[in-house]
């Protein structure tokens, strides 16, 4: 087998610059906030350096922003990372707090060799602005030892990978401060020379622990690995060094965020219509937005816009440290077809959609109403106005074999004080309404008044004439 071990140095650092439009330095502290781990180019271009105490980064760079190292944020940014590595390889496993491990050996014929997987790799880092160590080796332990010690290289040469091995010191080695003590003492300073023993000399001579821990790089002896399964949801955060007062400041790292979330629709093949969006806040309660759509949809452009419009509808109630966006919501994805009418898209589900989804984010949920069908032949109660059905869309064919009906039809029937003057169709009788004491006994016929109108008007064997409508 073959693995590639992808090992990032600056994984929160990496996280919160992405969400950043600016340049400034940034440095990434441990939990006491006393030393610095993380520094970014702009940082170190000034003198500052992981391992330098805190108070002399800042005499140095007087505007430096900070971020305290939160190991559970960095699990869940490694898991991030998880996701879209899982489009590329099926076999992946979490190695925390900075690393990810990938069989790919079985990868090489389906990309076309494995420079083209490592190019892949290579390239889908780049996009995401990720800082990253690859490493190549036929065990995971060799793959993470290259990976960490910056020597990885696109190959499968065994033996260059073993000289490679061979190179690296005790401790890069990640033997204990003790076992590398005790090496020392017997002369050996490098792993090369630890291959070098024999196996029972070095169960002997240190522990059978320290010999599982070789044998594990040699590929000797066996080292299962658990192979990690994505959840079934999509989860982004974005965090920030400074609070964002503004909702405009929040539509940069949103757009990142929803740009990743159309590449995880696309590659899902579904859609969704409903997302979550968190707002955290430093001395309040978080902010919930629920993002709704009228139907499918996997634009990252469209919730934009939508989302645009909630903050324009609903300003910030208090300065935003980060946003949390979520889709636990998905949905199959429909087959195009047809032309929209302002020619911006070849569906016209998703324009029907995408124009119901901006009114109600402008004028809220309930505000639009659709007619819905009652199973009623009196025309007054043969529809209902309801709520905009989601998975709702737009007749495209017209039955020509139904009656023709009024666009206007009125509240109820008005009594028809002069007697039509042209006919041009009639009588269409509809009864009943027997059922709830309503009934009703009705001629209906398209006719022309005195005044040129063109109406919808019934006879009632009771009653006399009414007009119940009106045509264009």
């Amino acid at each position: 087998m073959l693995w590639l071990y992808l090992h990032f140095p600056h994984l929160l650092l990496d996280h919160i610059r992405r969400s950043r439009e600016g340049t400034d330095a940034l440095v990434i502290v441990e939990g006491s906030g006393q030393k610095v781990i993380q520094a970014c180019p702009e940082a170190r271009d000034q003198g500052v350096h992981a391992g330098m105490r805190l108070k002399t980064a800042i005499s140095l760079v007087p505007e430096l922003g900070m971020v305290r190292a939160d190991h559970q944020q960095e699990a869940r940014i490694l898991e991030d990372q998880a996701r879209w590595l899982y489009r590329y390889a099926a076999h992946i496993v979490l190695v925390p707090p900075d690393g990810l491990l990938a069989e790919i050996g079985s990868l090489q014929r389906l990309y076309g060799g494995l420079p083209a997987v490592w190019q892949t790799v290579e390239q889908a880092l780049d996009e995401r602005q990720l800082t990253a160590w690859p490493g190549i080796g036929h065990t995971p332990l060799a793959a993470r030892l290259v990976a960490r010690a910056g020597k990885g290289e696109c190959t499968s040469d065994q033996g260059h990978i073993f000289r490679t091995l061979g190179r690296l010191p005790l401790l890069a080695a990640e033997f204990g401060v003790r076992t590398c003590t005790r090496l020392q003492r017997l002369g050996l300073n490098t792993l090369g020379e630890v291959f070098d023993l024999p196996a029972a000399e070095l169960a002997r001579r240190l522990s059978p622990e320290t010999l599982a821990h070789v044998q594990k790089i040699q590929g000797a002896r066996s080292d299962p690995q658990s192979p990690w399964q994505p959840p079934h949801h999509f989860r982004q955060q974005a965090d920030f060094v400074q609070e964002i007062e503004q909702s405009q400041g929040l539509l940069f790292p949103l757009q990142r965020i929803l740009s990743e979330l159309e590449e995880d629709l696309c590659w899902r093949q579904q859609d969704t219509d409903s997302l979550l969006l968190v707002l955290h806040h430093r001395h309040e309660a978080p902010t919930r937005l629920r993002i709704r759509t009228s139907g499918p949809e996997h634009r990252s452009e469209a919730f934009l816009n939508l989302i645009r419009l909630r903050f324009e509808q609903q300003p910030l109630r208090a300065p935003v440290i980060a946003l949390l966006l979520s889709v636990k919501r998905f949905l199959g994805r429909e087959a195009t077809a047809g032309q929209d009418l302002l020619g911006e898209t070849q569906d016209l589900n998703e324009a029907w959609h995408t124009l119901m989804s901006r009114l109600q984010a402008r004028l809220g949920e309930n505000a639009l109403k659709q007619l819905t069908p009652q199973a009623d032949h009196r025309p007054e109660r043969a529809w209902s106005a309801s709520e905009i059905q989601r998975h709702s869309q737009p007749a495209t064919t017209a039955n020509n074999s139904l009656p023709r009906r009024p666009l206007w039809l009125l509240q109820g029937p008005q009594p028809l004080t002069e007697a039509p003057t042209v006919w041009f169709s009639g009588p269409e009788r509809i009864t009943g309404g027997w059922w709830d004491g309503q009934r009703v006994h009705r001629d209906y016929y398209i006719a022309q008044l005195h005044n040129g109108q063109l109406a919808w008007v019934f006879r009632d064997v009771r009653d006399g004439w009414f007009v119940h409508g009106w045509f264009g």
